[in-house]
């Protein structure tokens, strides 16, 4: 999604979210589904977890949101990092949920809602706030996605931004208009 200029909170962190979204989807879709569930060492979490664990996220901070506190009484944070979904639809069907609960909840939101009170395990946040800290959070865990698929694909890894080497071509695409930062 190309880069709009814009002073709306809103109309820049949407695009934002789904940049990222799209990003852990591109590592995603270069690993074979036996490497989705790969522990690199016992204290790591494979791919398949991390996804787990953002789509239980996603789900309780997002359903209800504003209304009701983002840390829902049936969530279970810890089995979010134990058994893995098996298959690669299982994988991106949690990760398809958990964006979708995300963006229809911020999707009647405008900037005038931003100073609202909302809570996360009863502690209070703006709304700004409370998006503010989900996207950190989910960046945060794309990153660890794109960590491990880049490490499981090694030589085979095709860049998901501005490849080596390539700055000087990206940067004059960008300033021509042929690609965007995001």
């Amino acid at each position: 999604m190309a880069h709009q200029f814009t002073t709306s909170y809103l109309d820049d962190v949407r695009p934002l979210f789904a940049h990222y979204k799209k990003m852990g989807e591109g590592a995603m879709a270069q690993v074979p589904e036996s490497n989705l569930t790969t522990l690199l060492d016992p204290e790591m979490n494979s791919i398949a977890l991390i996804v787990k664990h953002m789509a239980g996220n996603m789900r309780s901070r997002w359903t209800g949101f504003p209304e009701s506190d983002g840390e829902k009484p049936d969530r279970n944070r810890d089995t979010e990092f134990e058994t893995p979904p098996a298959t690669r639809a299982e994988v991106m069907a949690m990760w398809d949920a958990g964006w979708a609960c995300m963006f229809a909840a911020l999707e009647p939101l405008t900037d005038a809602d931003l100073s609202r009170r909302t809570f996360i395990r009863g502690e209070p946040h703006s709304i700004l706030q409370a998006i503010n800290r989900q996207i950190a959070h989910y960046s945060y865990h794309v990153g660890q996605i794109v960590f491990l698929a880049k490490h499981l694909q090694s030589a085979q890894w095709k860049s998901l931004s501005v490849p080596r080497g390539g700055s000087a071509g990206f940067n004059k695409d960008v300033v021509e208009g042929r690609k965007s930062q995001r």
